[in-house]
């Protein structure tokens, strides 16, 4: 166990917190309207955020009116898989309790926004009914795991369906807390001791994505840990390429805060997949920091202890060896946009959706469109860790069908350009208590300049992976991006990264920072220039990058 001198807030609440019970129960039977600190950090491990809407209202005098405290609930959707039926009752419970809309999140999982407090056990009961729930979504314990999408249908990739919902229960919390609160459950005054998290579960929250070796549509890097399925000769899972210690959340300014890419740790076989799971998320219950939870994420226990070290923990917990003889494929993501033929004769449809938010737009219905194909079809989904659907088990014969009808709607499926293809933003303002600029709203204008400067240079067809914050929290992985924009200061100043690759194997460093929103296509374009000039024939951007110093582009934007 680290040493520690005294315990951060959040670890006192959580050991004083009756295996997370609180008094989240009581406040809603008296109909409270909102949360004190500790509840609201309970809160979290049942998927739930308390929120306000920073956009405040005002009155006919022009006076502030305090918005309503309004919650966030996210799903436990292991690999972003669900059924027509599940998806449905996601769309159902946004129209009557979210504002209209749903969110489709970075980890392939479903998010309502604006829940009002007497609206949580209805929420929680309907996801129940479906056999999904909140639980674990949020909080210091493994969230909802990633996998690779699957829009070809490949029984190698249909592999991994079992493997991510494996280690989605086996690191689900075992109190009773969540059924008691939410679903109706009586009492358990006995809880044992949660055999993996203890009293006090993780320092963090925790990461986990499983894909096929030389497959990234998950972002690998960008996790706590993460699996690379390795095949036999027969298309059966013989082993594993284990990584650990990715994480993105940093703070502008404090330089012993920051993103890191995970390392591999070696391969093991496939027998090894859970006690070598277990070994590493308990590294991280017993070795992260519970002082300061700015340095609690596995990442610095890799950073501040070594990787050699990290492994031989793991092994030795494990009782299993890290083989680092074996050679990684070469990582490629490929594209699952647009209309794919699956290997069972039936078609997929990746659909895009900018920053993951479904809701009918002005003039572009885009809810009502997915509703009636999803449901009028009886289509499968598998939510994407780049915030778009993939639409599954479509006939042949009803492609022209649904094509006519999106057209009929003024609804496309399509990106408007390969800039758009993999563009991500959080929600940031107005509901994010940690949002210091915008993201999500000003992002389709942010995206058009900066497609404007592509088509000037005649680079829109390597457009660079863009993606961007409202704060150094990353949770739209920005640091993993050709071009990470994190918002830095309020009034819309914003932090430019570069260093990463289209791969995501690598995370970037500041190039540039405290530049205003409207001027980031212009600082953008001198880069872009020195990239059309000197980059090889089809180079990406961020490989060209990768052959210079970044004090070559620090110079040549000129706002450090």
């Amino acid at each position: 166990m680290s040493e520690t001198k005294e315990l951060s807030p959040v670890e006192e609440t959580k050991i004083n917190s009756n295996n997370l019970r609180g008094k989240i129960a009581e406040g809603l039977d008296q109909n409270i309207d909102s949360y004190e600190e500790d509840e609201k950090q309970l809160l979290k491990f049942h998927g739930l955020y308390q929120q306000k809407d920073r956009d405040r209202k005002k009155d006919e005098n022009g006076n502030d009116i305090e918005a309503p405290t309004s919650f966030m609930i996210r799903g436990r959707i292991p690999g972003g898989r669900l059924t027509a039926e599940q998806y449905l009752v996601w769309d159902a419970l946004g129209d009557k309790f979210g504002g209209g809309a749903i969110r489709l999140t970075t980890r392939q999982s479903v998010q309502l926004h604006t829940l009002r407090i007497f609206h949580l056990r209805e929420v929680m009961q309907e996801i129940n009914k479906i056999n999904l729930s909140s639980m674990g979504a949020c909080g210091d314990v493994v969230r909802n795991v990633t996998q690779a999408v699957n829009p070809l249908g490949k029984k190698d990739l249909q592999l991994l369906d079992g493997v991510a919902q494996l280690l989605s229960d086996h690191f689900k919390y075992k109190t009773n807390a969540y059924a008691e609160v939410w679903l109706g459950d009586k009492q358990v005054n006995k809880d044992e001791e949660d055999p993996i998290y203890g009293k006090t579960y993780l320092p963090r929250k925790f990461k986990i994505a499983v894909t096929l070796a030389g497959n990234n549509t998950v972002d690998l890097y960008a996790n706590d840990m993460g699996f690379a399925a390795t095949l036999t000769s027969d298309g059966n899972i013989d082993g594993y390429f284990v990584f650990a210690g990715g994480g993105f959340g940093m703070t502008h300014n404090k330089p012993e805060t920051f993103a890191r890419a995970a390392s591999l740790l070696g391969w093991v076989p496939g027998s090894a997949l859970i006690p070598v799971a277990e070994a590493i998320v308990t590294a991280h219950r017993d070795f992260g920091d519970r002082t300061n939870r700015k340095h609690a994420r596995l990442k610095y226990v890799l950073a501040d202890k070594g990787v050699e070290w990290f492994r031989s923990e793991v092994e030795s917990r494990s009782k299993v060896t890290l083989d680092q003889s074996k050679v990684l494929p070469k990582w490629e993501t490929p594209s699952y946009l647009g209309w794919s033929q699956r290997e069972d004769g039936t078609l997929s449809l990746g659909f895009h959706t900018l920053a993951g938010r479904i809701k009918d737009f002005p003039g572009k219905p885009l809810k009502s469109a997915l509703k009636e194909i999803i449901g009028g079809y009886k289509l499968g989904v598998q939510i994407t860790a780049d915030q778009d659907l993939i639409l599954i088990g479509i006939k042949k014969e009803d492609q022209n069908k649904i094509e006519k009808r999106l057209e009929e709607l003024n609804v496309s499926s399509k990106s408007p350009s390969p800039l758009y293809d993999r563009a991500l933003a959080c929600p940031a303002l107005p509901t994010c208590a940690l949002a210091l600029t915008e993201s999500e709203r000003s992002f389709p204008e942010l995206l058009n300049g900066i497609q404007k400067v592509l088509e000037k240079h005649g680079l829109s067809d390597r457009a660079p992976v863009v993606r961007m914050t409202g704060c150094p929290n990353g949770c739209a992985r920005p640091y993993s991006a050709e071009v990470g924009i994190v918002g830095q200061q309020a009034g819309g100043k914003y932090s430019l990264f570069f260093g990463a690759d289209s791969e995501g194997t690598k995370v970037g460093e500041y190039v540039a920072k405290k530049v205003a929103f409207a001027d980031i296509p212009a600082q953008l374009e001198k880069a872009f220039i020195l990239w059309k000039e000197e980059g090889n024939p089809g180079e990406k951007f961020g490989d060209y990058v990768n052959r210079f110093p970044l004090d070559k582009f620090r110079d040549v934007l000129g706002s450090m």
